[in-house]
């Protein structure tokens, strides 16, 4: 092992076991994007005990023994924010039993073909020194919205910062939402048409309206006897009276407008993801203001139910007053985030639009934005300072500021190169044929 390898595991190590520390940083000569305002020539950005103190331009007094970062010619922006991925929840592909976002085995197990697992909360699971994480935040995203799959309800997601070695530190809400599709892939739930489906959600959600009004008469068993089970109706209240919202996976247009209409009969925050077609109805989810968390990438049809894909989808929605936030839909490749945002830039989203969809919007759709998704006093010290403009395929990550802390830029695959690009002398090496 050369020692350049060793020092890269060791900080890789130590970012993982320190906790966070008390730091005053000033990052100083770069140009600001706040999100929240106008860009800042030759900006300042202050960061002390793990938020933003001050946001300003040259003339920005730096604390005393502050450390410095020199962004002169570089860009500095909030942290980006992934907004559907199973981050610190699936390890690798082809592994079943490094899956924690979905428990459609156990199911199988127990031959149930109806899945609904509303009280299935995914920071159970959460493993904070995934591999895949390191590879994320070293591109620039500082902070995820990490949820369930595989079900017509697959249960409840969180947020998370993208450093920490323990799921308390991480986590920045929990439960966040519930999840839920009206999708293709719901259908093999039900067993059914897509009618089905919007059939046994009304089911679930008027089990879990009768069971809120009978909860003394349920636990003397002098109650009906309902579709799922109690932790279920239970995990279920929050979604009924309007304190969680509800994600739901829908891509056809007209199933979009029926998940409008349930939203709209049961008084539930929607907020649809996918939305492949959303942009036929963008009017509708104007008028309903309901956000739409979205791909960019995506202009061939899969299926029948996407017949409407196209790269323009994310700037008709914006144009017609639609709250987008864009997602790479990944999580072994989410660092592709602002490959989607810029690529929605290229079909027609203003560009200060498209960097609001990877920050600001996720951090309102999710309802943190009163700590994250703008460079504001007080908000929690997650800062990137890029070489140029963060949309931008080649531009380079210089530095990635979590709660404060600098994260070195250090990934198993970093690792990994940088051991075989410094192999040690006594290394025998053998000519290329």
């Amino acid at each position: 092992m050369t020692k350049r390898f060793l020092a890269a595991a060791l900080a890789a190590a130590a970012l993982a076991a320190a906790p966070a520390a008390a730091q005053t940083i000033a990052i100083t000569g770069g140009t600001v994007h706040p999100v929240s305002g106008p860009a800042i020539p030759n900006g300042t950005v202050i960061i002390r005990d793990g938020r933003i103190a001050a946001v300003g331009g040259a003339g920005t007094a730096i604390p005393a023994g502050a450390r410095r970062i020199d962004a002169t010619g570089m860009w500095v922006t909030p942290g980006l924010i992934e907004s559907n991925t199973q981050l610190g929840l699936r390890e690798i592909e082809g592994l079943s039993e490094t899956n924690d976002a979905e428990i459609r085995n156990v199911l199988e197990r127990i031959e149930t073909q109806d899945q609904v697992q509303a009280a299935f909360i995914v920071t159970e699971g959460l493993n904070p020194r995934s591999m895949v994480i390191p590879v994320t935040r070293i591109m620039g995203i500082t902070t995820a919205v990490t949820r369930p799959a595989g079900s017509l309800i697959s249960g409840q997601g969180a947020i998370i910062d993208m450093a920490g070695s323990r799921v308390e530190e991480m986590t920045v809400v929990s439960p966040v939402a519930m999840y839920a599709s009206m999708s293709q892939n719901a259908r093999s739930a039900v067993g059914g048409p897509r009618s089905a489906i919007a059939m046994r959600l009304r089911e679930v959600l008027e089990d879990a309206r009768a069971y809120a009004r009978n909860r003394q008469n349920f636990e003397r068993g002098a109650t009906r006897e309902f579709s799922v089970s109690r932790l279920d109706l239970e995990a279920l209240q929050p979604v009924l009276a309007g304190r969680q919202p509800l994600v739901l996976e829908a891509h056809r247009a007209s199933d979009i407008q029926l998940a409008l209409r349930l939203a709209d009969e049961y008084g539930i925050r929607l907020i649809i993801s996918g939305g492949t077609e959303a942009w036929m109805v963008a009017g509708d989810l104007a008028r309903a203001r309901v956000p739409v968390v979205t791909r960019v990438l995506n202009n061939l049809p899969q299926n029948f139910e996407s017949l409407g894909a196209t790269y323009e989808n994310a700037a008709r929605l914006r144009r017609a007053g639609v709250q987008v936030a864009i997602t790479s839909g990944e999580t072994w490749k989410a660092y592709t985030l602002r490959q989607e945002a810029g690529n929605a830039v290229a079909y027609g989203l203003p560009w200060e639009e498209a960097l609001r969809a990877v920050t600001l919007y996720p951090a309102q759709i999710f309802g943190v934005a009163d700590r994250y998704g703008t460079l504001e006093p007080g908000k929690v010290a997650n800062v990137v300072v890029w070489s140029g403009d963060p949309l931008e395929l080649l531009t380079d990550v210089e530095h990635v500021i979590i709660r404060g802390r600098e994260v070195p830029l250090v990934s198993r695959e970093t690792m990994l190169r940088d051991r075989y690009m410094n192999l040690d002398e006594n290394v025998r090496t053998y000519p290329r044929p």
